[in-house]
């Protein structure tokens, strides 16, 4: 298997995109972010599908839409604004948009099936650098800002900042969520992200409890299923994105059993 090169690539960028979204995905479960979730992997089809029309890479499209999107419902929450109702209504124009910007760049059916179910055995050299970049860029800004994330996450009331300060700390977590959502659907597509994002740190709750103890179990359980989707994929040649969503499903669906018998 790894005497092929593209899967010596879509290992490493499989490994790269499930640290990532393993590590945002603990603050977004704490701080119950996961319909944005949902809602952000629908505006990134939008900024795929712009990244086709326009003639440039797919995950750049993802990233300028996601961050917009990010940073105005990040400001309409400042606002007092019910957050669910102005995530919903940019969710559904992203639907929209993406589906005229399929339209306008002509793009074929397997163009289209990319962005919604991923393509990382078809992963670049440029574009793992891509990936590269924007983990380092991720995992500089949580180093830099890991205690004041952590408190946002886990304990606002804790926080001891002005309003300004932490309206401004929310869009930053907003922006780093919205990067991770854009690298995670390389590997599992933009229909599919919050199994990454999401159900790796949902599983890990049941075990652990502290900060370290959740960030390392989620990420155990994102490699785990990425590792051993991709092993799947290469065997069957089916898509890899179906084998990571129902190794992850399994991992949670237990550690809820689990959770209800203890």
């Amino acid at each position: 298997m790894f005497s092929e090169t593209y899967m010596v690539n879509a290992y490493l960028a499989g490994t790269v995109i499930s640290i990532i979204s393993a590590l945002v995905g603990t603050f977004v479960v704490a701080r119950s972010y996961n319909f944005l979730t949902h809602s952000l992997s629908e505006i990134a089809f939008a900024g795929a599908a712009m990244g086709f029309w326009l003639g440039f890479a797919p995950l750049l499209g993802m990233v300028a839409l996601t961050a917009l999107s990010a940073i105005a419902i990040g400001s309409l929450e400042n606002a007092k604004v019910k957050s669910d109702n102005v995530t919903s209504a940019i969710s559904a124009l992203a639907i929209g948009l993406g589906i005229l910007f399929l339209a306008l760049g002509h793009s074929s059916s397997s163009s289209a099936t990319g962005i919604l179910f991923g393509s990382v055995l078809g992963i670049s050299v440029g574009d793992i650098q891509l990936l590269l970049g924007m983990a380092a860029f991720i995992l500089v800004l949580f180093f830099l800002l890991f205690r004041p994330l952590s408190l946002l996450a886990f304990d606002e009331a804790g926080l001891l900042l002005s309003n300004k300060k932490k309206g401004l700390l929310r869009i930053v977590f907003l922006l780093v969520m919205a990067l991770s959502v854009a690298i995670s659907s390389q590997l599992v597509g933009s229909l599919l992200i919050f199994v990454l994002v999401t159900l790796p740190a949902a599983s890990a709750r049941t075990y652990q409890k502290t900060i370290p103890g959740l960030i390392a179990l989620s990420i155990f359980f994102a490699l785990f299923g990425t590792w051993l989707g991709l092993a799947l994929a290469y065997m069957t040649n089916l898509p890899t994105s179906v084998f990571i969503a129902l190794i992850e499903v399994a991992i949670y669906l237990l550690s809820l059993a689990l959770a209800k018998v203890n």
